[in-house]
C-alpha cells in the first residue's frame, strides 16, 4: 500500500529545501518497504501569484486527502502591500484550521557537531533535548472579536481576544503527557494564571487531566515569562513543555535558537485521531521563514525540511526506525564537518543546499 505526500514548497527557499526532502521520500520508496505517491501543489506568496489567494481550494482538497503534507516555507517582502486576508501566512493558518491540526511539536535537539553555534555556553546545551507542544489552533490567535475600529478624536482600538475552551486543552495535554512517557517523563506546563483567566482554566485542567489519567508523568507549572528566562538560564532543566497558541510561538523560537540555527530544526503539527481510520492528519514543515535574501542561491540548509519528513515517517507512518536513520545520518554529516553558510565554522568544509542533501543520502 502506497502512503500519500503532498508536497507544498511555497517560497523563498522553500522549493530548494523540498527538492531535498523529495530525494529522501523518493530514497524511501526504492529503499526500503514504505512507498509514497507524491502530489504537489503551491502555498503562499506563490499561490497568490498563480490565483490570488494563500491557497486555493483545489490545493486545500489534496490537503485534506493525503496521508501527510510536507510544507517549505512562505511569505517575503514581494507580498507585504496583499490584503491581510490573502497574504502568504493565510494558506498556512487556512491549512491548520481546516486540517483540525491542533498540536504543533517543536523538538530543540543541539546535534553534538554544532554545540559550539549556540549563542550559550556549551556545557548549557551539549546533550540538549527539548520537545515544546503548542496547541495550534485556539488563543489569541483565532479568538473573535478581531478588530480595529476608530473610536473618535483621532484614535483607533485593537482588540484580539484570548478563547480557550476546556476540550482545547484536555487533547493538547494529553499529546504532551503521550510523548513524556516516550521521553524522559517531564511535562511543564506553561501559562499566565496570575493574569490572565484562560491560564487560571489552563492549569486547572491540566493539573485534573495529570491527576486523572498521567499520575505517572511528572507535571511542573511555570509561568511563561519564567519559562522564557528559564530556557535561556539552564535549558536541559526540560523536557516536555506544554502551553497555548501565543506563548508557544515565542518559547519554541527561544527553544531553537538556542541550537544556534533555525535551519536545523523541524516540526509537526497533528490533529486527533480518526477512530474508524486510525488516520491522523498531519503537516510537516521546518521553522525557519523563507529567506527571500538568500533564496535560488543554493546557501539554504535542508537539514530542518529533511528532518521534518523524519518526523512524518515517526508520527504518521510509524516508522521510528527508518525515521531514526535518516536523523542518525544528519548527525553523520555534521561530524564529518559539513556546514551550510548558517551554521558553518572554522575548520568545517561550506556545502551548498544540495551537497548537504546529496551527503546525507550517501551517509544512509
Amino acid at each position: 500500500m502506497a502512503h500519500s505526500l503532498l508536497l507544498l514548497p511555497g517560497d523563498g527557499i522553500g522549493p530548494e529545501v523540498m527538492a531535498e526532502a523529495r530525494r529522501l521520500v523518493e530514497w524511501c520508496t526504492e529503499a526500503t518497504n514504505l512507498h509514497f505517491t507524491i502530489e504537489e501543489d503551491l502555498v503562499g506568496g506563490a499561490a497568490y501569484d498563480a490565483h490570488g489567494v494563500s491557497i486555493s481550494d483545489q490545493a486545500m482538497a489534496k490537503a485534506q486527502a493525503a496521508d501527510a503534507v510536507l510544507l517549505g516555507a512562505v511569505g517575503g517582502p514581494k507580498w507585504d502591500g496583499v490584503e491581510y486576508d490573502v497574504r502568504p501566512e493565510a494558506g498556512l493558518l487556512r491549512l491548520r484550521k481546516e486540517l483540525g491540526l491542533f498540536a504543533n511539536l517543536r523538538p530543540a535537539i543541539c546535534y553534538p557537531a554544532l554545540a559550539d553555534a549556540s549563542s550559550l555556553k556549551k556545557d548549557l546545551i551539549d546533550g540538549l533535548d527539548i520537545l515544546i507542544v503548542r496547541e495550534l489552533t485556539g488563543g489569541v490567535y483565532f479568538g473573535e472579536p478581531k478588530e480595529i475600529t476608530d473610536i473618535g478624536n483621532g484614535q483607533k482600538r485593537a482588540v484580539d481576544t484570548q478563547v480557550y475552551d476546556t476540550y482545547e486543552i484536555e487533547r493538547i495535554s494529553r499529546v504532551a503527557f503521550e510523548l513524556a512517557r516516550a521521553r524522559a517523563g517531564r511535562v511543564c506546563s506553561s501559562e499566565k494564571r496570575n493574569v490572565m483567566k484562560t491560564g487560571v482554566l489552563w492549569h486547572e485542567v491540566v493539573s485534573r487531566v495529570h491527576a486523572e489519567h498521567y499520575a505517572d508523568v511528572a507535571l511542573d507549572h511555570v509561568l511563561a515569562d519564567n519559562c522564557a528566562m528559564q530556557l535561556v538560564r539552564n535549558p536541559k532543566q526540560f523536557d516536555v513543555i506544554v502551553t497555548d497558541n501565543l506563548f508557544g510561538d515565542v518559547l519554541s523560537d527561544i527553544a531553537a535558537m538556542l541550537t544556534g540555527s533555525l535551519g536545523m530544526l523541524p516540526s509537526a503539527s497533528l490533529g486527533e485521531t480518526d477512530e474508524k481510520t486510525g488516520r491522523r492528519r498531519a503537516l510537516y514543515e521546518p521553522v525557519h521563514g523563507s529567506a527571500p535574501d538568500i533564496a535560488g542561491r543554493g546557501l539554504a540548509n535542508p537539514i530542518a525540511m529533511v528532518a521534518s519528513f523524519a518526523m512524518a515517517l515517526r508520527y504518521s507512518f510509524d516508522a521510528g526506525d527508518i525515521a531514526g536513520r535518516i536523523e542518525t545520518a544528519i548527525s553523520r554529516v555534521l561530524d564529518d564537518g559539513l556546514r551550510t553558510a548558517d551554521i558553518m565554522e572554522q575548520g568545517a568544509r561550506q556545502v551548498s543546499t544540495a551537497d548537504m542533501g546529496t551527503a546525507i543520502l550517501d551517509a544512509l
